[in-house]
């Protein structure tokens, strides 16, 4: 695909403490922390595991974040991954009832649910991958535990540090199961998708060192924020898959003006947790808050919010009731001054909240 797979290791749940970033296999992280229990990943699919050398419980990661390593079926944090290159081209391999290519065979090129409905296989103890990246599950229709399978040969899948899991599904790693959750935006310099274009699935803080301008937008995948300033700032709007033929109009900006940045949302996959308070510096009353909230007067009698820590999630700020007029992102972090987000001379209030979830 062109593009750098990157995965952010972080030592504390919900993305705190020290920080370490890969685009490669990582066989010990302990080397660079002494724990890891959330991470974020920006572009890619990665295998994480909880041992060293890609060994024991593993989990399945594609671009979004992961606040807390127990949401991964981790009985402890992660300590190896391994990054799962894209492919295109064909997927072959054997299954195998026995160790050591032994018991019944079967030749497979697509997914299969169930080897007890298909094959009459109970489990499967070995494998040969000639073609193709796959991931086998403990349970029928690609649920429970799983282990990753690149080409080569799987004598005894019980050495892969999952003893005494049993294998009943096994699906192909492609564009179907990385693609659907991958962002990808396409800019153009003018209306109706003409002129010079860029493509990007990454923040991109300037969108001038690419284009003279920025006049209209189609979205492939995935969700973003667009901004009519450089570095986030000025009015801002979501944007999800569809085609933008005329930002001016998608952002009620001036005639004299266009997109100049924008930032990828990941997908959160986790609890959502914010606090909301009154008065800057997180002062006056405060609120925690779970999930959304169609008016922040009607729930809390509460007239504006100026400040707010996200603990979890992301999410979008309106200046009206009920989701409405414009808004402003929110990924986890604090926020002391929400008049410094730089959304331009008039003063906005904020009237609703949302959560930045695959409905929405």
């Amino acid at each position: 695909m062109g593009k750098v797979c990157t995965d952010h290791f972080y030592k504390d749940r919900n993305f705190h403490g020290r920080s370490y970033e890969t685009s490669q296999d990582f066989l010990d992280m302990s080397s660079y922390m002494s724990r890891c229990q959330s991470c974020r990943v920006e572009s890619g699919c990665f295998m994480a595991y909880e041992r060293l050398n890609f060994m024991g419980n593993q989990f399945f990661l594609r671009r979004g974040e992961y606040s807390d390593y127990m949401h991964m079926g981790m009985n402890d944090s992660v300590l190896s991954c391994r990054m799962i290159p894209q492919l295109r081209g064909s997927f072959r391999m054997r299954v195998y009832e026995k160790e050591n290519f032994g018991g019944q065979m079967y030749e497979m090129m697509e997914d299969c649910e169930s080897f007890q409905d298909r094959y009459r296989m109970a489990n499967c103890e070995s494998a040969q991958v000639m073609e193709g990246h796959w991931l086998m599950y403990e349970q029928p229709h690609f649920r429970g535990r799983m282990i990753y399978m690149r080409p080569g040969e799987y004598r005894n899948l019980r050495e892969m540090g999952r003893s005494g899991m049993r294998y009943s599904s096994v699906r192909r790693i492609m564009e179907s199961l990385i693609g659907e959750i991958m962002g990808k935006i396409i800019f153009y310099e003018d209306k109706n998708f003409q002129g010079r274009s860029y493509e990007t699935s990454n923040d991109c803080p300037e969108l001038t060192s690419h284009l003279s301008r920025c006049n209209s937008c189609r979205v492939e995948n995935g969700c973003f924020m667009v901004y009519e300033r450089p570095n986030f700032m000025g009015h801002q709007m979501l944007v999800r898959r569809g085609e933008y033929p005329d930002n001016q109009r998608l952002m009620g900006m001036s005639q004299s003006d266009c997109i100049r940045s924008s930032r990828m949302i990941p997908m959160h996959k986790g609890n959502y947790r914010m606090r909301i308070y009154e008065k800057e510096n997180f002062g006056g009353q405060m609120h925690e808050m779970v999930d959304d909230c169609d008016s922040i007067q009607g729930r809390y009698r509460m007239s504006d919010c100026q400040s707010c820590n996200v603990m979890d999630g992301h999410w979008l700020m309106y200046e009206q009731p009920h989701f409405r007029g414009r808004m402003i992102y929110l990924r986890p972090g604090e926020y002391r001054s929400l008049s410094d987000m730089g959304l331009g001379p008039m003063d906005m209030r904020i009237g609703s909240i949302r959560r930045i979830m695959d409905s929405c």
